[in-house]
């Protein structure tokens, strides 16, 4: 087993995925503190949801690693960062620290070697709902599209849950499926009606934005 520090936090970071973080706490400044004189492959920490009341959470509960990618600190003392996801993994119980942060004794959580793989033309159809997804996403924000989504079956259901306004629950139920086949499935049920209204949406915001004249004011 792995012995990671851990920040629970009600927010699902998904394999493959940037996620920007803002630190505050003490007790998270002092675990960024610590990564900082690490040598760069080993600034990693564990997230994971929280027990009650912010607690680190029973055995069992799936997380993922969290590589920093980059921090900004702030006069204050506080800290913008961001993260990149990587491995999955479940924590199995929590390792005695003279920190102030939380540290655990954790399990890689992998995929499932599975018989059924997902067809090609569903994997094909499920990167098409995903590109038309992530460019609405990102005409509601007024950003040009930044994100390339993975041809790998994997890796492209990570990919665009990581774009999905799920509630936390979803999300982090997706995180813990171990099937390729069945997160293609889940996701190719779902998106149909979530790119139908976001692309409805970014008509609207478009439409709004030229006034309904087809040129800016």
């Amino acid at each position: 087993m792995l012995t990671l520090p851990l920040f629970p936090i009600r927010i699902v970071l998904f394999p493959s995925a940037l996620l920007p973080l803002h630190i505050f706490e003490l007790r998270y400044r002092q675990l960024l503190a610590d990564l900082a004189i690490r040598q760069p492959e080993d600034r990693q920490f564990g997230l994971l949801p929280p027990g009650d009341p912010a607690e680190l959470p029973e055995a069992g509960t799936v997380g993922t690693v969290a590589r920093l990618r980059g921090t900004q600190p702030l006069p204050d003392g506080r800290v913008n960062i961001v993260v990149g996801g990587e491995r999955r993994f479940v924590l199995r119980a929590p390792v005695e620290a003279r920190t102030p942060y939380f540290q655990g004794a954790v399990e890689w959580f992998d995929d499932e070697s599975e018989i059924q793989i997902p067809a090609g033309d569903e994997v094909a159809r499920l990167h098409l709902l995903g590109e038309r997804y992530a460019v609405a996403q990102h005409a509601l924000l007024d950003q040009s599209l930044d994100v390339e989504l993975p041809r790998d079956a994997a890796r492209l259901t990570f990919g665009i849950a990581a774009l999905l306004e799920w509630d936390f629950e979803a999300l982090q139920r997706f995180l813990e499926m171990r099937s390729v086949a069945g997160r293609v499935t889940r996701l190719l049920a779902a998106l149909p009606k979530l790119v139908a209204s976001a692309e409805a949406r970014a008509g609207v915001h478009e439409r709004a934005k030229s006034n309904g004249h087809g040129s800016v004011v």
